[in-house]
């Protein structure tokens, strides 16, 4: 069975307590990507939080373009990250999202052994307090230029390599339909890899109607397929007055019936 949440950020302008009591009449039990300081808010209210992410430092490391492919970003991020994954694992939380980062001229071969070193000390931290790393997939062709974790198979070779189940990758459908396509496909050959999955329509990022290329009923049966037992987070951006309207929908389309 299909478990459903929402990105916070979505509908940033919505209190916390509306949109949990959102959640619960529609069948949703997560949130995805709130801080810390949210966290008990919703958990008084019944509402799971599904991953949280880490606060940037003044320079900006841990921000989606300074992340694990850069060594000069290691001991920021270690600092950050040790952190941050003993926090998040004393209010519950089991997922810590990080980022690989832009290119900046790295290739790609040098970007995983990079994330490698980066990643590697923070591995048994986040094993003896329950927690899983995982890195989005983005695209870098519209959203987020020179982003270095933009295919699944880099993800991939970066998660054999680690070779821990406490990393894995969040699955952004949205990013990867512009980049790669292929989606079911590439859902079932690296199942194993993927631990989210977040959803939008492509074109635009919006609601997923009609008028967008993606198949979220075929998709979602796919993922249950493949045995996930996790959450497909709701990430679109609406685009109507009242920023509900189409989350039935969503919820409905993406529970593989």
């Amino acid at each position: 069975m299909i478990k459903h949440s929402v990105s916070r950020w979505c509908f940033g302008s919505t209190p916390l307590e509306d949109l949990c009591k959102k959640c619960h009449q529609l069948g949703v039990t997560g949130l995805d990507l709130l801080p810390l300081d949210e966290i008990p808010i919703v958990q008084d209210l019944g509402i799971e939080c599904t991953i949280t992410a880490a606060h940037p430092d003044d320079e900006g490391v841990g921000e989606i373009e300074k992340g694990f492919n850069n060594p000069d970003y290691h001991p920021a991020l270690h600092k950050i990250y040790q952190k941050l994954i003993p926090a998040a694992a004393e209010l519950g939380v089991r997922q810590v999202i990080c980022f690989s980062g832009n290119r900046d001229g790295i290739s790609d071969t040098d970007g995983i052994t990079n994330c490698i070193a980066g990643l590697t000390p923070l591995i048994p931290l986040a094993e003896r307090h329950g927690i899983t790393l995982v890195m989005e997939l983005l695209n870098s062709k519209v959203d987020h230029p020179d982003y270095q974790c933009d295919h699944t198979a880099w993800g991939a070779t970066l998660c054999e390599k680690l070779a821990s189940p406490h990393f894995k990758l969040l699955y952004d459908i949205y990013h990867m339909q512009i980049m790669e396509g292929d989606v079911i496909r590439n859902i079932q050959t690296y199942q194993q890899h993927i631990s989210h999955y977040h959803t939008a329509g492509v074109p635009g990022r919006h609601e997923f109607d009609e008028s967008q290329e993606l198949n979220y009923a075929a998709i979602s049966r796919a993922i249950l397929e493949t045995g996930f037992d996790g959450f497909i987070g709701q990430e679109y951006v609406p685009t109507t007055d009242d920023p509900f309207d189409f989350l039935p929908c969503a919820i409905e389309l993406c529970s593989a019936k």
